[in-house]
């Protein structure tokens, strides 16, 4: 079976708005430094959820009690209810002119959907958002917003939020009071708890207004695969560590395993190995004296760059995981304070630029981000928790993981963007394939 856009059909298209207006002292947000220096990207996420027999409410019932906390949850988050004049504006005119909604229906069963083995080409037609063009004149909207009805009665809501208002914590810290304002009725009821966003500024500077201009999304021959990794996987994998390397994490050993395969399938196929680079991002919330609240409004986090060379790569699971860690420790002790991140974000990059060949830099390098353990798989709109999580990520930058949590909490389902010829040697490589789930 195949799913395209013909089988997709659009039922209606609307704005919603906050439902109070935001105060005229609060219409310009301005944005931080670290937010101008974000990926120009959106941040889609995929809910699916069955027909719950449980639940009273009817599929138009389900759209309605949808609109209305979203409503209520904008009024909280109210810049994300604003605009951006362009790509690289500092800052958020909050107008309320609102959040795009739309409502569609799929002309399959859901669990005929969920059971495609590659769900990435076709997910972009459930987003209410053109997710391949971030300057595309139809994406007005900071968010965007789509309810999905397939035959069986099952729905899959969508959301795209752009990165430059926010990360990965903001986006679950959105997503999770809207999801308790629509579960109890009202944000004044007194199941869902208070909740104000705190928003944090930083100074903005020229540099950073020229860095956030140089950046550009390269999607380029990339194509997507998703690979599972059971615990008990990655608890062999982590066996196959060094002892003397102190207690690495899933996350650090699968993403280990993932950059050495992918650079070793770079490696292949130029028939050299060269110095490597993987970029991890790393949440800044709680790493200073001073934590910062999970419901910090904005991008709070920082890139490490960590560089590896040809032998590293190619010999040693151990070695690139006690260069992550080393890096990493050496790094983070160079932030002090929140002030701090915008400027070693433009020093560390700036830096390594000069020294290193700049070609080499950004042929070889990779990125990394985790979402495991945000509460996406616990997200109840009133009718359950989903049955299963996707994130439309063909958009993004090459040579990149993504982390997940599985729906069932046993293991990390992964999201691999390469090139082409290099991804038909990664998806191929047999130690790889060792730790996956058959």
């Amino acid at each position: 079976m195949m799913i395209n856009s013909q089988l997709h059909s659009i039922i209606s298209q609307e704005i919603i708005k906050p439902s109070s207006p935001t105060p005229s002292h609060l219409h310009t947000y301005n944005l931080s430094s670290v937010d101008q220096l974000a990926a120009k990207v959106y941040m889609p996420i995929v809910l699916f959820y069955p027909n719950n027999d449980n639940c009273t409410l009817t599929s138009q019932e389900k759209v309605r009690v949808l609109k209305e906390s979203l409503s209520q949850t904008l009024t909280r988050y109210y810049p994300l209810a604003g605009r951006i004049s362009s790509p690289i504006s500092p800052y958020v005119d909050c107008n309320d002119e609102g959040v795009v909604f739309i409502e569609a229906r799929v002309n399959t069963n859901l669990d005929d959907y969920l059971q495609l083995s590659e769900k990435n080409n076709t997910l972009v037609n459930l987003f209410a958002i053109d997710l391949a063009n971030y300057k595309s004149p139809c994406n007005t909207s900071l968010v965007g917003v789509q309810f999905n009805h397939f035959d069986c009665g099952g729905l899959a809501v969508t959301v795209a939020m752009s990165h430059i208002i926010g990360d990965g914590t903001t986006f679950a810290s959105f997503l999770g009071h809207w999801a308790s304002v629509a579960r109890y009725g009202s944000a004044d009821r007194q199941e869902v708890k208070p909740f104000i966003p705190h928003f944090i500024q930083f100074p903005r500077t020229d540099s950073i207004q020229r860095e956030s201009r140089a950046r550009e999304i390269d999607q380029t021959n990339v194509v997507s695969r998703k690979f599972v990794f059971p615990n008990s996987k990655l608890g062999d994998l982590k066996k196959m560590v060094d002892e003397n390397i102190i207690n690495p994490s899933r996350v650090e050993v699968l993403t280990s395993l993932l950059y050495k395969t992918a650079a070793k399938a770079a490696a292949t196929r130029s028939g050299c190995f060269k110095t490597s680079y993987i970029s991890i991002m790393v949440n800044m919330r709680n790493k200073f004296v001073k934590k910062l609240p999970p419901s910090t409004f904005g991008n709070m986090a920082s890139v490490i760059m960590v560089p590896t060379g040809q032998h590293t790569i190619e010999t040693s699971l151990s070695k690139v995981v006690e260069d992550i860690k080393k890096t990493m420790s050496e790094e983070l002790v160079k932030i002090q304070s929140v002030q701090q991140i915008p400027e070693y974000l433009i020093v560390s990059r700036s830096k390594k630029l000069n020294q290193d060949n700049m070609e080499n830099v950004v042929n070889g390098s990779y990125w990394c981000s985790s979402l495991c353990g945000f509460p996406f798989k616990i997200l109840d709109f009133g009718w359950g928790q989903p049955v299963g999580i996707d994130l439309a990520l063909g958009s993004l930058h090459k040579n990149g993981f993504m982390l997940i949590d599985t729906i069932n909490g046993d293991g990390i389902e992964t999201c691999v963007l390469l090139e082409k010829e290099n991804m038909e040697i990664f998806e191929n490589d047999k130690e790889m394939l060792s730790f996956c789930q058959k």
